[in-house]
């Protein structure tokens, strides 16, 4: 059934995340902070390996590098994008609602939590690619392996973050379940190149919420979203950047 994928990332966060909340609560304030410092770099790591796996080519016994142009043309024209829209305050207002309708109006961590773990689950090919496989093969293996993953990173976050990020189950149903129901529009437009430029500039955003994570939030990552947009775009370019 189309969508089968999508539920169960859904469930893996909400499980990941109860398993946080009862974990957590466990933990000191001291511990949760290093947990959460730690979990940054891992994330950190994350975003590194996806963008040099997009940028470094081996050619014979050489390594050659590309893709600065696309990079640097993607997040400006996307940073300003993003600015002019103001993504972030938007997917804050979102979160705050959200805290108040849940009942955890008095949880000062919850939307940092719900918008970091958001961006984590939410940004890469994984997600796109696993969504149209999903809707129009019915095969939900891509997504059944980033659930794993979701889940894990889920629950620790949850156990330093609170649970707001569980809540990310939410952004990921929309934004998977849009893409599963449209799988057959959207296909022919995620040529390889076009999910190339994705994961590369998406892995780039992974690693700046991993900067957030470790030294506190220093770019409105949410913001820096439309340039994800722009790099499928790039790709149908009549000339490389």
């Amino acid at each position: 059934m189309p969508g089968t994928g999508t539920i169960i990332n859904v469930a893996a966060i909400i499980i990941g995340g109860i398993f946080g909340m009862l974990f957590g609560k466990a933990l000191s304030e001291r511990h949760q902070d290093t947990l959460s410092k730690a979990c940054g770099i891992c994330v950190l790591f994350l975003g590194i390996a996806g963008t040099l796996e997009g940028m470094l080519a081996v050619n014979g016994n050489s390594v050659k590098s590309g893709g600065t142009m696309l990079i640097i043309a993607c997040l400006a024209l996307g940073a300003l994008i993003g600015e002019t829209v103001n993504l972030e305050d938007k997917f804050e207002a979102f979160g705050e609602w959200l805290k108040i309708r849940t009942g955890n109006a008095k949880d000062k961590k919850f939307v940092e939590g719900f918008v970091t773990a958001s961006l984590t689950v939410c940004i890469g090919a994984m997600a796109i690619v696993g969504a149209i496989e999903d809707g129009i093969l019915g095969d939900y293996s891509i997504l059944v392996t980033k659930a794993i993953l979701d889940l894990i990173i889920i629950m620790v976050m949850t156990c330093s973050m609170g649970k707001g990020c569980a809540f990310s189950a939410i952004p990921v149903a929309i934004l998977q379940g849009g893409v599963t129901a449209l799988s057959s529009l959207i296909k022919p437009i995620m040529t390889a190149e076009a999910l190339g430029n994705l994961s590369m500039i998406g892995s780039i955003l992974i690693f700046c919420v991993g900067i957030n994570l470790v030294w506190g939030r220093k770019i409105r990552v949410a913001n820096l979203l439309p340039a994800i947009v722009l790099a499928v775009a790039a790709a149908f370019l009549p000339f490389e950047l």
